[in-house]
């Protein structure tokens, strides 16, 4: 987890390709399984196409299926899941009952500002609407807010580590491989 702008998905592909595990974006779930159109997929596409939020117990039920399918026996990495605390508590008795144990919960940090600039530069760079400074900030706060009961549930459990999230590509991948051991 961390502030957009951090480098969660860059960070995710090179970790999940260092330990041979499987990256589980919550974004790439929802979306295979309304293009499969699942059971669960359909009912996540009523609420999207109604512009809501897809509800908790439906995305408890997709990361349930989806991390007890084969390919994720040997490990797999959560990317956009949990962001909230009900959510986190629902993936705790997931994995309860299906026998998964959570080996960490990594926070990449980093200046607020310096996140604001990295992605007002993506925006001017890619042409993306959403990265100016104003919808960055309040995007922020957003994370902050519900982020922040996270980082102390899993500082509770014993899991969190937070990992220094300015640098190069490869340094921050190497502070994440030596917080996981």
């Amino acid at each position: 987890m961390g502030p957009p702008g951090v480098g969660k998905g860059t960070q995710a592909d090179r970790i999940k390709k260092k330990l041979n595990i499987i990256h589980l974006s919550t974004g790439n779930i929802l979306r295979g399984e309304i293009e499969t159109e699942s059971d669960v997929g359909l009912k996540a596409k009523t609420f999207m196409n109604k512009g809501k939020l897809v509800p908790d117990e439906v995305l408890l039920d997709i990361i349930r299926y989806r991390i007890s399918r084969p390919d994720c026996q040997y490990g797999y990495l959560l990317d956009g899941f949990p962001r909230t605390l009900p959510q986190a508590e629902g993936l705790n008795v997931i994995m309860n009952d299906i026998d998964h144990e959570l080996d960490a919960a990594i926070s990449l940090t980093a200046d607020e500002n310096e996140l604001v600039r990295r992605l007002v530069l993506r925006g001017k760079e890619s042409g993306r609407s959403d990265d100016n400074p104003e919808v960055v900030r309040k995007r922020q706060q957003v994370y902050w807010q519900q982020t922040a009961p996270l980082i102390d549930y899993y500082k509770k459990e014993g899991l969190l580590k937070e990992v220094n999230g300015l640098g190069t590509i490869p340094e921050i991948t190497k502070r994440i491989m030596e917080a996981l051991v």
